[in-house]
């Protein structure tokens, strides 16, 4: 019996990166992992990590260098290396790079099977560029400003970790 079961380095896995947005890892391939989501992520000054969103999903973060701003529930809060970020599910959030370098961190999410995601229109968000500008609960409409592009790993993108 097959587990289908295999190990690869981050740097050897397709990035896919949005315009103005996070790089991030995909470590998964052709086919997404059924009951938990995980990759790298790579986040510069400024730039948010997506839309700010909730999912009915739970979701973790774990800072791995360098600098961001966690906006949560109507809150913003500095964040740095080795901070965890703990999202229950329905928790609005998202993050903007900080600092003078790149921000790294690892995203883990369960995958409950029927994706259901909101992205309110919180103008606190929409300052940092982070937040749609009407409230839908449609990914398409959210990102249609930000084509997705596949990409190899940057060098340098992993901070030489």
């Amino acid at each position: 019996m097959s587990r289908n079961w295999f190990v690869v380095n981050a740097r050897e896995v397709p990035w896919t990166e949005r315009a103005g947005q996070r790089r991030s890892s995909s470590f998964e391939g052709e086919t997404r992992f059924a009951q938990l989501g995980i990759s790298v992520n790579v986040l510069e000054p400024g730039k948010p990590s997506g839309m700010y969103h909730s999912e009915q999903a739970e979701e973790n973060f774990l800072i791995i260098a360098g600098e961001c701003l966690l906006l949560i529930e109507g809150e913003e809060h500095p964040l740095k290396a080795w901070d965890f970020v703990h999202c229950p599910p329905g928790t609005d959030h998202v993050f903007v790079g900080a600092g003078s370098g790149p921000c790294v961190y690892v995203a883990v999410g369960a995958r409950p099977g029927n994706e259901q995601l909101h992205y309110p229109a919180a103008e606190f968000a929409q300052r940092h560029g982070a937040a749609v500008p009407e409230t839908t609960d449609s990914p398409g409409e959210a990102y249609a400003p930000y084509p997705r592009v596949v990409q190899a790993y940057r060098d340098g993108d992993l901070l030489g970790l």
